[in-house]
């Protein structure tokens, strides 16, 4: 038995430890017993646990749980990407925020992360010519979260969005792997056209709270956007930007700001 369970870690430590770390929620406090098995303990694999939280926390009157996890499921199972993204934006989380200090914390709590695996299925929708009902999970992680991922978005793996409230991006907007976001960023477009018209993140990049990056331009790789600034030009690689308009500032102060995570102007 401790071989197979040996084997079993190897293949998906993620979950294996997620469901350890459930077992030690309700051994510390069984009150939190129903919450852990309906949402962990009861699923054979993280995605049937993803696609039971999404289901649960965007169902309404207008769609039903059931109808919603089954949507999900079909995703996880036609789709084996979106549960490798869910693996690494489990562990971006769990590397960069400080207040998180388990792997099941975000599955269970931080609706960041929740959001980002619900924006996962309806890009899926979106891409299988599903659109209504992509817009219809939009729609709820906007009235649920208060976040508002457009389902045309194309968004990497390890995305780690910390605080999460009151995140736009846009529908032709881009963001790349291991970028790192805080609260009340928006990626959005300028004019009416329908055309590309929203902002290209690069790998790596740090975004801090209230950034707004405007129209179809490119932030580099490895760069920072500093808080509070206003983003309407190309922003170089492995830069500091900072400002309304924002401008460089200087160097971005390590190889990888997202990870690192340091807004300071004189890093």
């Amino acid at each position: 038995m401790g071989q197979i369970k040996a084997k079993l870690s190897a293949v998906d430590p993620v979950w294996v430890r997620i469901k350890g770390e459930g077992q030690a929620i309700i051994d510390a406090e069984p009150a939190m017993a129903g919450v852990v098995y309906g949402t962990v303990l009861h699923h054979k694999s993280l995605e049937s646990a993803l696609a039971y939280r999404i289901a649960q926390k965007l169902a309404s009157g207008d769609m039903t749980e059931s109808v919603l996890n089954e949507v999900c499921v079909e995703a996880y199972v036609d789709s084996p990407a979106l549960g490798q993204a869910a693996r690494a934006d489990i562990v971006a989380v769990l590397d960069r925020d400080p207040a998180c200090h388990r792997s099941i914390q975000p599955l269970l709590y931080f609706k960041g992360f929740q959001a980002v695996q619900a924006y996962r299925v309806a890009h899926w929708l979106w891409l299988g010519g599903r659109k209504d009902m992509a817009y219809f999970l939009q729609m709820r992680c906007s009235e649920v979260f208060g976040i508002d991922i457009h389902p045309g978005a194309v968004i990497g793996q390890g995305l780690m969005i910390d605080h999460a409230h009151s995140i736009v991006i846009g529908e032709t907007a881009v963001v790349g792997n291991n970028v790192s976001m805080l609260h009340s960023v928006t990626l959005g477009g300028t004019g009416k056209d329908d055309e590309d018209r929203h902002p290209k993140i690069g790998d790596g990049v740090l975004l801090g709270a209230g950034a707004k990056v405007l129209g179809n331009i490119h932030i580099g790789q490895c760069s920072r956007v500093a808080a509070g600034s206003v983003v309407l030009r190309d922003v170089p690689p492995c830069k500091t930007v900072a400002g309304v308009p924002a401008k460089v500032v200087g160097e971005a102060g390590c190889d990888q700001p997202s990870h690192e995570m340091d807004q300071l102007l004189n890093g």
